[in-house]
Order: C-alpha cells, then structure tokens, then sequence
C-alpha cells in the first residue's frame, strides 16, 4: 500500500515537477552560490508542509517523518557548471556561460517529488523512518560541498544514504546499480611554470619553457602509467595548456591543468607523493622552475551491498524489476563518495535517453534529457527511503 501510495502522489504531482526542472535549468547558478536555486526548493518545502534548515550560503537540509528511530539520507546536488547551453529549448539556460551540464536539475527535482510523496504517505500513517533530504551546493568543485555538510553533521544518526546521477548514456525507466565501487577518485593539478624566455633564434640562451612545457604534457601520463598498477586505471589528462604569445618568441611563463583520474582507492592515496616527484623529475633537464598546485577531489563512490539491494528493491517498486540495469565503473568523480565512506549508502545512474534517441554527454552544453527520469528519480528514492 505505501508504494502505491507513492506511485499515485508522484503521478500527481510530474508535471510541476518537469516545470520546477525546467525553471531550475533556465536559472543556473554556479557552485557555492546556488541561492535563487536553494530559495525555490525551500518554497517547496513550505508549500507541502516539511521542515527544514537553510545552510549558510546556500543548499537546504529537510526531514520528514516520525522523531525517534533510524534515519535514512537522500541526496541531490544543486549547482550547474561554467558551459554554454547551446540547446534551443525554450528552457534554455538565460545565465551567459552557465548551464545544468551534468543534470543536478534533474536531481534536485527527484528529490523534491520524493520529498512531497514522502510527507503525503506521512500524513496518512507515519513513515517507517526518518527521512533526511540534503540539498547540497557545490558538488562540481574540488573540494565539493559534501565535505562541508558532513562537518556540519549532515550525516549525524543517518544509518543508510541515497543518492541518484543522471546517465544519458541509459534509456529513461532505467536504473544502472552496482555493488562496490561505481565512479572513480579524480584529482585536479595545476602547474605554473618559469623560465627565462628569449628569441627562437637562439633557444639555447634560454630555458625552453614551452618544449619542457611539451615534455611534461606527454610524459607524465606515460610515466604514470609505468609507476601505477596497470589494474588502478589512473589516467592522467591535460584540459587546459597555455604558453606564450608569439611564434618567433620563446615564453617566461606558462600554465597547464588537468585531472588525474583512477579507479582504485589505495593508489588515490599515494598519487599526489608520486606525482609531484615525476613533476620535478621531467623538468630537471630545461632548467625550468615549476610551482605545482595538487587539488585532491574525491575518492572513489563505494556503493554498500546491502544498500545497493535497497535501492535494486526500490527500483523495482517504482518501474519493475526490468528497470534495472548492470553499470560499470566510470572514472568521473562525485562527493556523494565522502558520505558513503562515513555511512553505508548506494549511488544509482538514472537513464535520461529518450529510447532509439540521440545519446549526450555530460559536462556538455547540447545535453538534454527525458524528462520523464524525473518522476523515475522521484519515485525510486522515496522508495527506497522507506526500504
């Protein structure tokens, strides 16, 4: 009976649910300062009845159902990403350079509508748990907002956690599951480097900063991948390079930027130690001068055995058991890995492919999605909140 419960107040409620994504996604707003995006969840809450704590700055903590007993999270993030919307969809980003790249839209709009099905079946009969709705800034930067949110003690008595990232990849009515490790851990680098310049002429009156520049980019990630097991998957990749201004002159200074990516926890440990030693090693010969900046990002989301069964169960609860699919592990990052190494939690890939159409990209500025993910995202986590 409460899933059926569920079922019907989510099928109430979509189409203000495709109306607040689409509001969300006309609005983005960048990590840290998601307060116009924080303002419309809270609006929710006061609308349906649920209570909350606005977070400093922005994001919005909310809890549903009885005082005492286990509580179970749920997660969705809230920040959109520093990409062009380049769609023609009336929804269409109105931000210049800013858009919902990855789908927190998507996410926070599942959460929402689990949310308002939530406090609905509260009111009839008193919900088996309580329910932890965390609406969380900044999960696009290193470090993400996660880490802020469980200082504060976003997890405190929190016994299970949830959460849900968008997979254009995946036909809409599918959950992609797995148990274990479903992303990868991701670092950013960021070299500065010096030395002195000159003529192109005379290449041997100067430190060469743009061929160590060249040496750098190629041989970290080779060498990389001869000092980690091949079987920790690290791939190192450069996305931004930049040095000079002139073709007749050799530069003083130059900047280049990338991730360092991996599918394994223990060698994530040890990368920043090998890295900024390899840095310095390739460099040696030019004479160079390099002032390196290690971010690290995040771990690597571990999804929990019995956690991802909940939400296998839920999946089934909310589209049938043929909504869930087999996922690999990817190497893109996600904060969600702070919680899930604090409290036992699962991470689902909610397919967004509108079936036999066009496959998107996240981080991608043409990304669209079926907007009936949704109802699916709302209606697996509410299940999968009440087990």
């Amino acid at each position: 009976m409460p899933h059926e419960q569920i079922s019907r107040a989510i099928e109430v409620i979509t189409p203000d649910l495709i109306e607040l994504r689409r509001d969300l996604h006309a609005y983005p707003e960048l990590s840290w300062h998601e307060e116009r995006t924080t303002d419309v969840v809270a609006s929710w809450m006061d609308k349906n009845g649920i209570g909350y704590e606005r977070l400093d700055g922005s994001g919005l903590i909310a809890e549903i159902g009885p005082q005492e007993g286990p509580i179970i999270a749920l997660r969705a993030d809230l920040d959109g990403l520093p990409v062009q919307d380049t769609t023609s969809d009336p929804w269409r980003s109105t931000v210049p350079g800013v858009a919902h790249a990855c789908g927190h839209d998507v996410h926070a709009a599942g959460l929402v509508g689990a949310a308002v099905a939530l406090a609905k079946l509260h009111e009839v009969e008193p919900l088996p748990v309580r329910v932890r709705l965390i609406f969380q800034p900044a999960e696009e930067v290193m470090p993400g907002g996660a880490l802020k949110l469980l200082a504060g003690g976003a997890l405190k008595g929190v016994s299970r956690i949830f959460a849900l990232h968008c997979d254009p990849t995946l036909d809409v009515g599918h959950v992609g599951l797995r148990e274990g490790p479903i992303t990868g851990a991701s670092d950013r680098i960021h070299v500065t480097l010096a030395g002195r310049g000159g003529h192109t002429s005379r290449p041997h009156l100067t430190e060469d900063l743009t061929y160590a520049m060249a040496s750098l980019v190629t041989q970290l990630p080779a060498v990389l991948s001869r000092r980690f097991d091949p079987r920790a998957g690290a791939s190192m990749v450069w996305g931004h390079v930049r040095a000079g201004n002139a073709a007749n002159v050799i530069p003083a200074q130059g900047e280049l930027s990338g991730t360092l990516r991996m599918l394994d926890a223990s060698a994530w440990h040890s990368a920043e130690h090998l890295v900024r030693g390899l840095i310095a090693d390739i460099l040696e010969p030019f004479g160079v001068s390099a002032g390196v900046t290690y971010i690290r990002g995040v771990p690597p989301v571990v999804n929990d055995f019995d956690a991802t069964e909940r939400m296998r169960r839920a999946v089934g609860d909310a589209v049938g058991p043929g909504g869930v699919a087999t996922t690999t592990q990817s190497l893109g990052g996600e904060d969600f890995a702070w919680y899930v190494e604090s409290v036992p939690g699962a991470m689902g890939r909610l397919g967004t492919r509108t079936p036999d159409g066009a496959t998107y990209d996240l981080h991608q500025g043409n990304l669209r999605i079926d907007e009936r993910a949704i109802a699916v995202a709302a209606s697996v986590l509410a299940h999968a909140a009440i087990g």
